[in-house]
């Protein structure tokens, strides 16, 4: 056969075309050339003129005989070759290592090499789409362009790293009749399928022997040796101690005790994985630890991770401590590298109240306020009763040092109006006390101060580009601190124990110097402040808020002037009603309202309110209040003391208090957000977060 199908080769007749065609063509060129030197040459010398011409014909016979006897052979033979290539490339397709498979644009497997056929247990089939056979592969992913794709996957308990790449159809079918091409944009995908297996597990292995920073802290460690009598205090230290070891040792780390209230500890990543999955259990677990004065121990817990360097993640583990403490403690948070994750902070923050860190907060304050030619003071956008309150503390205790200050306010709402009219109003304070974003750059210098006052999050401030623009930058605020946080301030007292902003600068006013002597209107609105954040002194009001209420009432705050200004007028108070009359009741617990806001001078603090309202009601733990404002969704989220509605929030991308907190949505309807509620409470019930 293999002869017969050679003499039927060698009969073929092949047309001389291409490259091989213009090799002949340039030997006939050099012939002409010869013949006309030739020529040229009988006309100097006859005997030279012979020997060329010799040497003409003989050049002419020998491209005569190559071109009649050996020109079909070496197109034969070329086209021997070029098959010969092809069935070897095929061969090498089909005998190599890497698993390989060729498909229509519709996943249609049409062909696989024998390494294929291995991995997926049989021959492909033509019938069968390439996700009958590997799931995560769909058509929807394939290229659609010369640039390839990779795509991950697992077969057979085995790690691919699968490269896609399209093949033009015109690349594949010249002059081939079988196939009719109708589009252009026809083309195969081939798909190639590299093992990662080893390499994967090589670097789990990697990754779980990194070594991890931890910190551990007694939140209240003070608080609750200080009724506890000398014979029952160092069995209840040493109980502590046993637990922490336990816990951690079970992993094989390293703890060590540095102070009476704090430990280092040293593991690897791979028992970190463990205390993940396991949510820190000894957060709750040395709960069930109780002083004879029946107070509960809290620990916070900082781990640090994503560095190679160990003492990087010890300063890694450091600022995740910071956090957790600015949290309000009682929870674990693990920083490795950018990324951040909370546990526990389910319970209520039990309030502190020691004066030491506030006098060392007014003390840096005025160091540093008499150093500096003015002062800008800020709050958050769409400011409350709370902010506006704190940015009038900071504005007194700037009059007492005698600095000139400015309060950056964009735009006011219905709830601050009546409390400003009585400064605008008043030729006792300059007319330029309030600024907006388009006059506030003409008050700014290299020697300009910055305080930030109720808010922590630089997207939140009235006005983020003054966090740029100002040099020295000082923080104030009660909310707890997130992982996005306003960052190189050179004072940052935030204090998650505080019931409000206003209830902290009150603090702050009485350890300026010899104490400032604020004005009634100024009282007024400190002490709306935190009438506001309180809700009337109902919600997270401990002994400081009353010292500071009392405080303020000293110095002239009346109540009745406060609760006139803080009357709500009739559209939105029928708003508020509509909203409580319409809200559902998700799982028994949770109450959900959308507040319509058209109309109203401050839709959220409209929202707020009907959130407030709603816990009034019998059997509801928390509740939402969703409004629509200026294409943003605003979520407005209240509770008493059973759920941390922060948690909530902070799934939402917002943040707050245990009891207060909210978020805001963009591209999103209120019916879409209260569904995103819905789920987000659903999935952290399942997981056991609330």
């Amino acid at each position: 056969m293999a002869a017969l199908e050679n003499r039927k080769n060698k009969n073929k007749s092949y047309k001389i075309s291409g490259k091989l065609k213009e090799l002949i063509a340039l030997e006939i060129v050099t012939g002409i050339v010869l013949l006309i030197t030739t020529i040229s040459m009988y006309a100097i010398n006859v005997y030279c003129g012979n020997i060329l011409l010799a040497v003409t014909i003989i050049f002419a016979l020998a491209i005569a005989l190559i071109t009649a006897y050996l020109g079909p052979s070496i197109i034969y033979e070329m086209v021997k070759f070029s098959s010969n290539f092809s069935h070897v490339q095929r061969d090498m397709i089909n005998e190599l290592s890497v698993p390989y498979a060729l498909m229509d644009e519709n996943g249609h497997m049409l062909w696989g090499n024998k390494m294929m056929t291995k991995i997926i247990g049989h021959k492909v089939d033509v019938k069968k789409t390439v996700d009958s056979v590997f799931p995560e592969i769909k058509v929807e992913l394939f290229p659609q362009s010369d640039d390839s794709k990779e795509i991950g996957l697992s077969f057979n308990d085995r790690d691919y790293s699968v490269e896609l790449k399209r093949i033009k159809m015109t690349n594949l079918m010249d002059d081939v009749d079988i196939v009719d091409e109708t589009k252009e944009e026809s083309a195969f995908i081939v798909m190639y399928m590299f093992d990662n297996t080893d390499i994967n597990m090589y670097i789990k292995k990697i990754r779980d022997e990194r070594f991890v920073v931890g910190q551990i802290y007694i939140d209240n460690y003070e608080d609750v040796l200080e009724s506890v009598d000398d014979a029952r205090k160092s069995l209840l230290i040493g109980l502590v101690d046993k637990r922490v070891n336990k816990y951690f040792a079970q992993g094989g780390s390293i703890v060590r005790k540095l102070e009476k209230d704090k430990y280092l500890v040293v593991f690897r990543y791979k028992f970190l994985e463990q205390l993940m999955e396991d949510k820190f259990s000894i957060l709750e677990d040395i709960k069930t630890i109780k002083a004879r004065n029946e107070m509960t121990i809290t620990l916070s817990i900082a781990i640090g991770t994503g560095s190679n360097d160990y003492s990087k993640n010890y300063d890694i583990a450091r600022a995740a401590m910071d956090l957790a403490l600015g949290r309000g403690g009682d929870q674990a948070v693990v920083k490795d590298g950018d990324k951040t994750l909370y546990y526990g902070g389910k319970s209520q923050q039990m309030e502190k109240n020691t004066r030491v860190k506030v006098r060392v907060k007014a003390h840096a304050l005025t160091s540093i306020l008499e150093s500096t030619d003015n002062v800008l003071i800020m709050g958050h956008k769409f400011p409350d009763v709370d902010s506006f309150g704190s940015a009038i503390g900071m504005f007194a205790i700037c009059a007492r040092l005698g600095r000139k200050a400015h309060i950056v306010i964009n735009e006011d709402n219905l709830s601050i109006k009546p409390f400003m009219n009585k400064f605008l109003e008043n030729e006792d304070y300059p007319n330029d006390m309030f600024v907006d974003h388009d006059s506030v750059s003409a008050f700014v210098n290299s020697q300009t101060a910055l305080i930030v006052v109720d808010v922590n999050i630089p997207d939140r401030t009235d006005c983020p580009q003054l966090l740029n623009q100002c040099k020295t930058k000082i923080v104030f605020d009660h909310h707890r601190q997130t992982s996005e946080f306003i960052k190189n301030a050179v004072i940052s007292y935030i204090d998650p124990y505080a019931s409000s902003a206003s209830e902290m600068i009150t603090e702050m006013i009485q350890y300026i110097d010899d104490g400032v002597k604020i004005k009634p209107y100024e009282a007024d609105a400190m002490y709306a402040g935190i009438v506001i954040d309180t809700d009337g002194f109902n919600n997270k009001s401990g002994p400081r808020t009353f010292e500071a209420a009392a405080y303020l009432r000293r110095h002239g705050a009346d109540v009745n002037r406060v609760r006139k200004m803080l009357r709500t007028d009739m559209d939105e108070y029928r708003a508020i009603a509509k909203a409580v009359s319409e809200a559902t009741v998700y799982r028994d617990a949770y109450a959900i309202t959308i507040f319509d806001g058209d109309g109203l001078s401050s839709p959220t603090i409209g929202g707020a309110k009907a959130a407030n309202q709603l816990l009034d009601i019998s059997g509801i733990k928390a509740s939402f209040a969703i409004t629509r404002f200026n294409d943003i969704v605003y979520l407005s989220a209240r509770s008493i003391d059973d759920v941390n509605v922060q948690l909530i929030m902070e799934k939402l991308g917002g943040g707050g208090h245990m009891t207060i907190a909210a978020a805001q949505l963009k591209e999103c309807t209120p019916d879409q957000a209260v569904q995103t509620i819905k789920v987000t409470i659903d999935s952290m019930l399942n997981n056991g977060e609330l």
